[in-house]
């Protein structure tokens, strides 16, 4: 029987240890984990609790990344209720076998600590990682700071459990900026938590030999399309459920999360878009523009990057008096424009105000993005709007040393 952890009604933690915490108190049956930086605290914490006897599951130290979400894969598929924590490179040794577990619809919770990918090498913030599972069949869900990032791994359990979604959830939360960062951080007691989780019931899992089944099996073209678009039906159907269980989260602790987080944008005549922890800079740079100049600034954050809230984005750009929008990408576009920037240009075209679009890559490698920054590009977006027309490139670089560097550039005949 595992001990009581005793918790006081606030608690100062970094996201490492609100998301270890949570992960406790889900009752999870087998952690698998090879630590990397900066998500090692999370399944350092973990590991803790094991050995002081405060958890009855599991702890397994592997050989690599791939091989811990190799050990989630097998820990799910035979019943149990399945955790793990990574970031960067970790994360991209594990993609082969995050499209294992989604195909075979285990709701494995796996807590990403976004950190840019190499090469060069960097243990810093951006959402590399996050991007690069944007398409593996995964459940996204953001969180903004360390409260939310135990709030929000409580929430990744109910959902990715919940008989009508039966898939995995990756939720992410920024390498350092969140991660390192101490904040007062409210949790529940152990029982609440646990109870608005819900007791595990496990789903066609190997070892009921009661009711035999297959896992990774093989099926060709006879049977391959059928799998995925099933399995893509779930993922969207997810929604649902999403907004569900943020809706008793909100009855139990007065916390409010949508898949789509909109700020001052009933009037707004610009805004950004964006992820992570610089929503919150985002947010303050609206709130003094508006009070220090008058300028009708919003932002909108999606909170839920997979299944993407098309509509929902849509809703929220749909604003009579809109002119530009600026969508931020904190991630190395490769070639194109931003993927956030794609996805947002996609929901705000059906919109009525149909906004100019332009678009920032920012903060790659941790590089650090403030409020006075987020002001210029807002009075930026100003510009656009006043103008008519976007008067500088669509694609720039925030924050980038040396000469200015154009890609993608506009077009007036």
């Amino acid at each position: 029987m595992a001990k009581e952890f005793e918790l006081n009604e606030v608690e100062v933690w970094d996201g490492n240890y609100a998301a270890s915490q949570a992960l406790r108190q889900a009752q999870i049956d087998v952690v698998a984990a090879y630590p990397i930086t900066p998500s090692t605290p999370i399944v350092e914490g973990y590991g803790a609790y094991v050995a002081n006897g405060y958890v009855d599951g599991e702890f397994v130290m592997v050989e690599s990344e791939h091989g811990a979400m190799s050990g989630c894969v097998g820990a799910a598929a035979a019943g149990g209720r399945v955790a793990t924590a990574t970031s960067s490179q970790g994360f991209a040794l594990m993609t082969e076998v995050l499209y294992q577990a989604s195909g075979m619809r285990l709701p494995i919770v796996m807590t990403v600590v976004n950190r840019a990918l190499a090469s060069p090498l960097n243990v810093r913030g951006d959402h590399s990682d996050m991007y690069l599972g944007r398409d593996s069949g995964w459940i996204q869900i953001d969180a903004f700071n360390a409260q939310e990032a135990y709030d929000l791994a409580l929430c990744a359990f109910r959902i990715g459990e919940h008989l009508d979604v039966r898939l995995p959830v990756m939720m992410h939360q920024d390498g350092f900026t969140t991660s390192h960062k101490a904040q007062n951080v409210y949790p529940l007691k152990d029982s609440i938590a646990y109870e608005f989780i819900g007791k595990y019931i496990p789903v066609d899992d190997m070892l009921d030999f009661s009711r035999p089944v297959t896992h990774g099996a093989q099926t060709e073209e006879d049977w391959h399309y059928e799998h995925k678009a099933k399995q893509h039906k779930a993922l969207m159907d997810s929604r649902t459920v999403i907004d569900d269980v943020f809706a008793d989260f909100k009855e139990l602790t007065g916390r409010e999360y949508k898949r789509v987080e909109s700020y001052m944008m009933e009037d707004a005549e610009v805004a950004l878009v964006l992820l992570g922890s610089s929503v919150e800079t985002a947010v303050l740079a609206a709130k003094q523009l508006r009070e220090e100049e008058g300028l009708k600034v919003g932002v909108v954050a999606p909170r839920c990057f997979r299944p993407f809230p098309y509509d929902l984005v849509r809703d929220a750009l749909d604003v009579s008096s809109l002119k530009a929008v600026c969508c931020l990408d904190k991630s190395a576009p490769g070639g194109a424009m931003g993927a956030l920037f794609n996805e947002v240009s996609a929901a705000a075209y059906s919109t009525k105000a149909r906004p100019m679009m332009t678009n920032y890559v920012y903060g790659l490698g941790g590089r650090d993005f403030a409020v006075d920054e987020a002001k210029r590009i807002m009075k930026e977006q100003k510009a656009h709007a006043d103008a008519g027309h976007i008067t500088t490139d669509i694609q720039q670089f925030s924050g980038l040393r040396g000469p200015k560097l154009g890609f993608f550039k506009t077009r007036r005949d």
